[in-house]
């Protein structure tokens, strides 16, 4: 039972993670039809600026402001320089602008900070002793984080005005424009917005494994599963998929094999689309041809 819980809780703390970068993922592509596979690189150069300033003396939770900040900044200056020239509809060449943009910045980080290995701190010290098990308090902190990010927004894109342009400009950016919506604005608040769940969840799963250049790449390919699972366009379904990858990944660690996690994930994930190719919260679209 001690081995049970701790891996459940593990397993929603990476799945916090997960859902957290895949939320990203979403909000992104349903504004502006970007899959951005630059996010894990933008999130990882935040880090490493979050991590200079806290040696240097700033406090932990500044730098976690500093590493969203720095994050954001870059990610709208790729989208500058290399998306928005591109033609709508140009969803190809986007996706491979954004596979460069990450190799660039990868490179850059290397260049900036080298490639050695580098302890992170956490938030939290310690753990929380519950039913006879020593949970780490950095887990827990990660859960509660991620929830009240999560909450924000979700009121967000219920409850505001911006919220409301933002979903008009998904549904259809012609129809935006008409509205005066200025489909541009909202794309820079989208990828903002996006940009800074990643380096959130970065700051969050850095303190459990530590910092290189190429850290969030396996979190990146989990948090695409649980979209894909969930659903591409669903917000709700890339919270409840990257929360699923994580305790399956977790559970599948604990009981089968650390080797065999990332097969156990991408094989149930398969089979799920294979039943519904829309994921578990998509919606089924039909073109007429």
């Amino acid at each position: 039972m001690d081995q049970f819980l701790l891996a459940l809780v593990s397993g929603l703390a990476s799945g916090a993670v997960y859902g957290l970068m895949g939320l990203g993922l979403v909000i992104i592509y349903r504004a502006t039809d970007v899959v951005n596979f630059a996010l894990a690189s933008l999130a990882t150069i935040g880090l490493y600026a979050a991590l200079t300033l806290h040696d240097r003396g700033l406090p932990l939770m500044l730098a976690a402001l500093a590493a969203i900040a720095v994050t954001v900044a870059c990610g709208l200056a790729a989208r500058e320089a290399v998306i928005r020239p591109l033609a709508q509809g140009e969803l190809l060449s986007a996706l491979v602008m954004t596979m460069g943009v990450s190799l660039i910045v990868e490179s850059a980080i290397s260049t900036l900070w080298d490639d050695q290995p580098r302890l992170f701190p956490s938030l939290v010290e310690g753990s929380v002793s519950f039913v006879g098990s020593a949970i780490p308090a950095q887990s827990l902190l990660t859960i509660a984080v991620a929830a009240v990010a999560m909450a924000v927004v979700a009121y967000l894109f219920g409850r505001t005005t911006i919220g409301s342009a933002m979903r008009a400009v998904a549904e259809s950016a012609d129809t935006a424009q008409i509205l005066g919506l200025g489909s541009q604005r909202i794309a820079r608040i989208s990828w903002a917005l996006g940009l800074g769940l990643a380096a959130l969840a970065a700051f969050l799963y850095a303190p459990r494994a530590g910092l290189v250049p190429t850290v969030l790449s396996a979190p990146l390919f989990r948090a695409f599963a649980g979209i894909f699972l969930g659903g591409l366009t669903s917000m709700y379904g890339a919270v409840i998929g990257g929360l699923t990858v994580g305790v399956l990944d977790n559970l599948a660690a604990s009981y089968v094999s650390a080797g065999y996690r990332d097969t156990f994930v991408f094989t149930f994930t398969i089979l799920v689309l294979l039943i519904r190719p829309q994921g578990l919260f998509g919606v089924r679209t039909f073109q007429r041809v």
